[in-house]
């Protein structure tokens, strides 16, 4: 279930404010038999502050961005690491996957490189093999990463039937020339330039810690 927007109370409360402040106004106006030209120019200032109360409420509407709609991604949380990796790789991956998840909106991931399947962590889908598709083909081909911001909108979110099913955002990260980092999101269009960044230069931490244990049966 998609969680309410924070700052809906907020945005809402200068137009509630300003609807308020006329309603009385009008009443106060209905209820004087006779009115001062005081009463009136001040029943004239505070129509004008009511409406300017509502039109800037409209305007937050407008202006103010949403928090994306976040879910709970369906699935179990876990941790999976490839059982023949070195120490030393395991730990690596193990400390890469922990900052991801905590620093970013990630909250599933999977390393795939030379082909397997080296980790899975955060919330885990039932399936747990990849098949690269056409997306994930397309970024071990050129090694350029992809971030599907709302995968509902992509019909080739098919492929990635690895992660969680309701899954919101994908990142596909290219580790070197010979796997990728698939990050998958509760929210669409939740990651940032900076989380972006944070993603790459993670990869390129993995590729140069696995690229020096590619003697290791995997």
């Amino acid at each position: 279930m998609a969680k309410p927007d924070q700052n809906q109370v907020l945005r809402r409360l200068p137009i509630v404010v300003g609807a308020l402040a006329g309603t009385l106004l009008l009443v106060n106006r209905l209820l004087t038999p006779n009115l001062t030209d005081a009463q009136a120019r001040s029943d004239a200032l505070g129509v004008i502050l009511s409406a300017l109360l509502i039109l800037t409420g409209l305007l937050w509407q407008r202006i103010q961005p949403r928090s994306p709609d976040a879910v709970k991604l369906v699935g179990e949380e876990g941790l999976e690491l490839a059982s023949s990796l070195p120490e030393s790789v395991r730990l690596e991956l193990a400390w890469a996957s922990q900052i991801l998840l905590t620093n970013t909106v990630t909250r599933s991931l999977v390393v795939l490189y030379q082909g397997r399947v080296l980790l899975r962590r955060g919330i885990l889908a039932t399936n747990a093999e990849v098949t690269p598709g056409p997306i994930l083909q397309r970024v071990l081909e050129k090694q350029k990463p992809v971030y599907l911001v709302d995968v509902k909108a992509y019909p080739g979110r098919i492929e990635f039937d690895y992660l969680p099913e309701n899954t919101q955002g994908i990142i596909c990260q290219p580790i070197g020339n010979q796997g990728a980092l698939i990050l998958a999101a509760n929210a669409p269009r939740s990651y940032t330039k900076q989380d972006e960044n944070w993603v790459e230069a993670i990869a390129d931490k993995l590729d140069n810690t696995l690229a020096h244990h590619l003697s290791v049966t995997i």
